[in-house]
């Protein structure tokens, strides 16, 4: 199915960050973009210091870097000296219970202040902090605090009760539990430490310990699609690709209210619910509450948001309540909306621009690359189902794939795909934010770079114009009768059709074809399954796909996804054909 291209109008190619894409990519350098860097005084460069710390002594020291909305109504605000302030009391924490620098920190929470107090704070102290979902089960939280050798954990009472008592002694090497809601005259609980009572002893003041560009500072666990979960290191020279690219690819400048719907335990609700915003000096909106339309559309409505950053997954959702707003909704503020999570179907592209009055802004990266590499720009065009082009500053390719769908490497070269071609996406290495190492698996690290180039695991094609178009992971590729076929293509085009809000395809075994295309298809409100409605469906795909289309059709009342959005096609493929599911931790349970 062909979607029009949407232009920008004048005024928002005139008023956006970078208005002048060609040229930009010609003159960027990264040596040049590290100018906007404050740095630490004496040399270096500490996430916390260019989030929050260079503000003080400007007039953003008194604004509001942080809105927190809680989940049973109210909301605290905290200015960015405040947020400072109280991220020194936790890095004195730290300090005096004899968490050195290096050492691992992990934040079992839910969107809290205290997340955002504990992240700044451990960067201050010169600590790598390990963001985990505060949803996961104990076997989870017990693989990921064994994993990261993590010698520090921060969470709630009740997560420690529930989930850490029970395997305490099987992860030795953690020395120290702070408690966030632990009362002051609370007794404690085990051998933990009251967070509360704790930073109220502390100075206010605090030397963030010096740390360079190249030294640990986040290890980020992937989501875990295609089997078990692995820890990407990441340093702190990462805060300048997350400040370049959410100036260009998020649109974000001083002044906005800025929302990422992301959970801070993953590396979008990190990177762009914490670091990238603070950076540059936006007012963050941070929501306890977990999904719901009306509240969402009132915290736009309310807040004043100016730009948005959520999932293609909300974004269905919100499309199967239809095209009404509720009643008092105003978006005026809105400028910019962007996606994020995985790949933006096109329906939800023209959905944004017809009912929000923003087209939807797809952007592509992942775990590894730390910060978007191709994005759909405030200025530019926007292709519907494009994931857009390379940010400045970053190159990608096509490569050439071998048999087992992967980038083909001869002799330590590689071989470049002509535009239209599938293959594999790849990155030229040498960015800020690139992943510097799978947490001791080192042959595992080396295995994804080739060549000078860093080798994605996603496929993908560029048209002739420089657009980047997912097709998708090179383990959910379906061959079928000499076809290769791209889940995501497929799944877009069953979305275009009206009785279907989300759909999921997999390869099914065939005897002929060796694999057939079979789609889980969850159904928009007011449609029912039926052999008719398949059967209508089936056409549908046929007249718009060919011979990729799907040939068989199942309805799901849900389909399984990832926490932070993704539809896990492993589990679908799976349970189809009754094999082990594998690693279901990071399985959203119900949607």
């Amino acid at each position: 199915m062909r979607w029009e291209p949407i232009d920008k109008t004048p005024r928002e190619r005139a008023e956006a960050n970078l208005t002048a894409y060609d040229m930009a990519c010609r003159e960027f350098t990264w040596d040049s973009a590290r100018r906007c860097l404050d740095g630490l005084p004496g040399g270096g460069v500490n996430i916390a210091h260019e989030a929050v710390d260079r503000h003080l002594g400007t007039p953003l020291a008194d604004a509001p870097a942080l809105r927190w909305l809680a989940a049973a109504g109210g909301d605290t605000t905290l200015t960015y000296a405040e947020l400072a302030t109280l991220s020194n009391r936790f890095a004195h924490v730290l300090r005096d219970l004899g968490v050195r620098r290096g050492d691992r920190v992990c934040l079992l929470l839910g969107r809290t202040p205290e997340l955002y107090i504990a992240c700044l704070g451990a960067w201050k102290a010169g600590c790598v902090v390990v963001p985990l979902f505060s949803a996961f089960g104990p076997e989870p939280v017990r693989q990921r605090l064994e994993l990261s050798g993590a010698s520090t954990l921060i969470t709630t009472v009740d997560q420690y009760r529930r989930k850490i008592a029970p395997n305490r002694a099987a992860v030795p090497a953690l020395r120290h539990v702070l408690l966030t809601d632990a009362g002051v005259d609370d007794p404690p609980i085990d051998d933990t430490v009251g967070l509360a009572l704790a930073m109220a002893l502390v100075p206010e003041e605090f030397p963030i310990v010096r740390t360079g560009p190249d030294d640990p500072a986040l290890l980020h666990f992937t989501s875990g699609t295609t089997g078990m979960p692995k820890a990407a290191v990441h340093v702190h020279g990462a805060v300048l690709a997350h400040r370049v690219s959410a100036h260009y690819a998020l649109d974000l400048r001083p002044g906005d209210i800025f929302w990422c719907t992301a959970d801070p335990g993953w590396v979008t609700g990190m990177t762009y619910g914490v670091i990238a915003p603070l950076a540059l000096g936006v007012t963050l909106i941070s929501d306890e509450a977990e999904f719901d339309a009306r509240r969402w559309y009132d915290i736009l409505t309310a807040e004043r948001v100016s730009v948005w950053y959520t999932a293609p997954t909300a974004l269905r959702m919100l499309m199967r309540r239809g095209d009404e707003l509720p009643a008092g909704t105003d978006l005026s503020s809105l400028r910019f909306v962007a996606s994020v999570g995985e790949p933006l179907n096109p329906e939800a592209v023209v959905w944004g621009k017809r009912v929000l009055g923003h087209a939807v802004h797809d952007n592509w990266w992942q775990t590894e690359t730390g910060a978007i590499m191709i994005a759909n720009l405030a200025a530019e065009q926007i292709r519907p189902g494009s994931m857009g082009r390379p940010l400045p500053g970053i190159e990608a390719t096509i490569l050439r794939r071998g048999p087992d769908g992967r980038a083909a490497v001869t002799d330590g070269e590689v071989e470049y795909a002509a535009d239209g071609e599938v293959g594999e996406l790849a990155l030229r290495v040498g960015w800020p934010s690139m992943f510097r190492g799978y947490r001791d698996e080192p042959a595992k690290y080396a295995r994804a770079f080739a060549a000078g180039w860093y080798l994605s695991g996603d496929l993908a094609r560029r048209d002739g114009d420089g657009y980047f178009w997912f097709v998708g992971r090179a383990d959910d590729v379906i061959k079928s009768a000499g076809h290769l076929i791209g889940p995501f293509e497929v799944e877009s085009v069953l979305m275009a059709h009206p009785a279907v809000a989300e759909a999921g395809v997999i390869g099914t075994p065939d005897p002929v074809a060796g694999e057939v295309v079979k789609a889980f298809v969850q159904l928009r409100p007011g449609y029912e399954p039926s052999p008719e409605l398949c059967d209508d469906i089936l056409a549908y795909g046929r007249k718009q796909l060919g011979a990729v289309a799907p040939k068989r059709i199942v309805f799901a009342d849900t389909l399984p996804h990832t926490r932070s959005g993704k539809v896990m096609r492993r589990l679908l493929q799976a349970r189809d054909r009754g094999l082990p599911e594998g690693d279901v931790s990071t399985l959203e349970v119900t949607r």
